[in-house]
Formats: structure tokens, C-alpha cells, sequence
């Protein structure tokens, strides 16, 4: 009768694991019931037929730890060069991304990295919940969890280019479906909707003046807000009645597009308030903001300032964060879901102010205006952002009967 293989730690993963037959089964987080319920399956399979557990694979070839660490290492150097060496948020994605491949399967050869593990993987993530809520999470939506599989997928991909997985495992991991939708337990995201001019304002008499000179700015030109954190002086062409800006890195040029945003008399006049600066110097800076709320609050102080605190005596003189000189994608918003919480009202994202603009374009110009002015070079993808008049469809619903 074979010996009985022991419920063996991880330690640097903290991972349980049994070994077989010369192979090593990892079988979830130490301690864990997953893991010992598995332990147990696996043993009864072995003392039942051990030789159904004999590894003749070599062992040779990188582990998924390395593939994942040199992928890494490519990633972090191509999106930084393409976001102009700041922090990128789809290098951030992809370092999450891999986080189940560290927990799961580091030290798993990659020529042993098949459907099975992708499944693993798949479920991995839907037994997650969301980290930005910490007081009551959410589960992982679908489009996020297909998302980072297919980032997952992209890794398997880089690494058949490099020679360090097989070919053939590409072909195998595509077999394995996404999500679908309504057959799964994963939630669906809300649509985006547009925000109401209501809304907006209320908003704006809780942010600085840079930030709300941002939000006026982008209604009125329906930009994204990754192009509207990375206009600069020298981007603006004021050579002609309607200013243009043009991007030279935005979400398209890799399909060798261009793309430019046209900035009309009422937006001249907000951003020409930004424009006296060095030609390379963001338009639109946090630290700006930061002096702006800090002089708001000392205007509204009513402790004469010989009494109490003096501004600035009860700060931190080496604070872990301080606000830089661009703003991100991922501050804009949280400067916007900052005033929001001040106003009383539910958060909105930068990305709503899109569709808003898209909408009233498409309802007052037409489609293909709205189009033109969002940088779309397909009518289908206007549509997802310009959302239908619905009071012109009501008027046809009353005269129909």
C-alpha cells in the first residue's frame, strides 16, 4: 500500500500543496477548508491508484512565476513609453491580472499551464470581491473578470512570440469560453447614462476652480478625460478661429489615427486661463487645486489667526502623498467623487460628462456631427455613447396612439 502524502505550506505563496507521484498539486490557501477538501479528494485518488498520478513530463522550462515576472518586465516598459513614462493604468490592470497566477500556479512549469488552470483562474476571480468598497463589497462583474482573462491570454500569447510556451497552448486556452452573460453568477455592469445638468452644478460648487474649469470644459468639448489630463500649451493651436488641440499618443493611434479636439469660444475661454504656462506643463495641475481648497478654507475661517492653528502649522512635513503636477484618469475622478460626497449627491464619473456632450451633439447636429466630434471613425461605436432622444420618441409614441 503506498505512504500516505502529507498536507504540505508554501510559505512564500502560502499555498497548501500534496506531491504525487513527483507532481505537486497546489490546492488553494493554506489552512483553508477548499484546500483541505481537495487534500482529501486527491488522497483517496492516490492510495486508490497511484500510478494514475506518475509524472512523465520532463521537467524542464520556465515556471509561470518567471513567464509572468518577464512579462511584467516588457509591459511596464511598453505602456510607459505610451503614457509618457507616468503611472499607466493598464500596466496597473495587468500586474492585478496576475495576481491568481502568483497565488496559484507560481511555481507550476508553463508547459503544464493548460485549460484547467485557465478554468482555475476563471473561477479564482469569481469568487473575489471588489477592493474599492471596503464596508460592503461587490462581487466582480463579468466584462471585468473576461477582461482580465483575456489579459491573462494576452501574457500565454507574448510568450509563445518569446519561446518560453508552446504554441499549441495558445489555441488550447482560446477553447475555453468567457462569461456569458446570464449564465453566470457574475454581476453585469451598469450602463453608462448621462449626467443632468442639475447634478453637474451642484458638483461644481463643491470643487476647486481647476477642477470645475475641467468639468465645464470637457461638456463642452466631449473629449475623454485621459485627453483632457494631458493637454498641454504646446498641443493647443490657436492659429484659427476654433482652436484645435491634437493628440499625438491617444486610444487610437496604434491604428494610425489622429485625433483632434476642437475647442469653440466658450471653451477658449476657460482654458485660455491655463495657457501662461511652460509649453510642456499640464493645463490642468492637482497642486493648483490643492492651493486653490486650501485657500478656500482659509477664507472661510472665522478663528481670528492669532488664535488657533496657523495655516499650514498642523500639517505633515513629510506627508506619504502630495499632489503632483498632472492629474490622472483615476484623481480627476476622485476629485469629482470627493465634491460630490461634499454636495450630499451619488458619486458620477468624468466618463458620464461624454455622453452627455454626445447626446445633445447627436440631438441638435445629427449623428455624424456627434461622431465626428467624439473621434469616432465608426457610426456603431457613436451610438453606444449618443444615447436616443427620448422625448422625440415619445412625441412619436403619442401620434401613433
Amino acid at each position: 500500500m503506498p505512504r500516505e502524502p502529507g498536507y504540505c505550506h508554501h510559505r512564500p505563496t502560502d499555498q497548501a500543496y500534496v506531491r504525487l507521484g513527483g507532481k505537486i498539486f497546489y490546492l488553494g490557501r493554506y489552512g483553508s477548508d477548499d484546500s483541505r477538501q481537495r487534500y482529501a479528494q486527491l488522497k483517496a485518488q492516490w492510495l486508490a491508484d497511484p500510478l494514475r498520478f506518475r509524472d512523465t513530463r520532463p521537467k524542464s522550462g520556465p515556471t509561470m512565476a518567471v513567464l509572468a515576472l518577464a512579462y511584467l518586465e516588457h509591459a511596464k516598459e511598453y505602456y510607459l513609453k505610451r503614457e509618457e513614462q507616468r503611472e499607466s493604468t493598464e500596466y496597473a490592470n495587468l500586474r492585478l491580472a496576475l495576481e491568481p497566477v502568483s497565488e496559484l500556479y507560481a511555481l507550476l512549469p508553463v508547459e503544464h499551464f493548460g485549460p484547467g488552470e485557465f478554468k482555475t483562474i476563471q473561477k479564482w476571480w469569481l469568487a473575489r470581491k471588489s477592493r474599492r468598497r471596503q464596508t460592503h463589497p461587490r462581487p466582480l462583474s463579468r466584462v471585468f473578470i473576461n477582461r482580465q482573462m483575456k489579459r491573462l491570454l494576452r501574457m500565454v500569447r507574448w510568450g509563445v512570440s518569446e519561446g518560453m510556451v508552446p504554441p499549441s497552448h495558445v489555441v488550447a486556452l482560446q477553447c475555453v469560453p468567457p462569461l456569458k452573460r446570464g449564465r453566470t453568477t457574475a454581476p453585469e455592469t451598469k450602463a453608462i447614462r448621462v449626467v443632468d445638468a442639475t447634478t453637474v452644478e451642484k458638483t461644481l460648487k463643491h470643487c476647486p476652480k481647476v477642477v470645475a474649469d475641467m468639468v465645464r470644459f470637457q461638456q463642452l468639448v466631449g473629449c475623454r478625460p485621459g485627453e483632457l489630463v494631458r493637454i498641454t500649451p504646446r498641443m493647443v493651436d490657436r492659429g484659427s478661429e476654433i482652436w484645435e488641440i491634437s493628440f499625438e499618443d491617444h486610444k487610437t493611434a496604434y491604428l494610425g489615427k489622429d485625433r483632434r479636439v476642437f475647442v469653440g469660444p466658450k471653451a477658449q475661454k476657460i482654458l485660455s486661463r491655463y495657457l501662461l504656462r511652460d509649453v510642456d506643463s499640464p493645463c490642468f495641475s492637482p497642486s493648483e487645486a490643492m492651493r486653490q481648497r486650501r485657500q478656500a478654507k482659509l477664507d472661510a475661517r472665522v478663528t481670528p489667526l492669532n488664535q488657533g492653528n496657523r495655516p499650514g502649522s498642523n500639517r505633515k512635513r513629510k506627508p506619504k502623498k502630495t499632489a503632483g503636477i498632472a492629474y490622472t484618469t483615476a484623481s480627476y475622478r476622485r476629485a469629482i467623487a470627493y465634491a460630490c460626497k461634499c454636495a450630499k449627491i451619488d458619486p458620477w464619473g468624468p466618463n458620464r460628462l461624454r455622453h452627455s456632450a454626445a447626446t445633445e451633439i447627436r440631438k441638435r447636429f445629427g449623428l455624424e456631427a456627434a461622431s465626428s466630434i467624439l473621434g469616432h471613425s465608426e457610426i456603431a461605436t457613436t451610438q453606444i455613447y449618443a444615447e436616443k432622444d427620448r422625448n422625440r420618441a415619445i412625441e412619436v409614441a403619442k401620434a401613433l396612439g
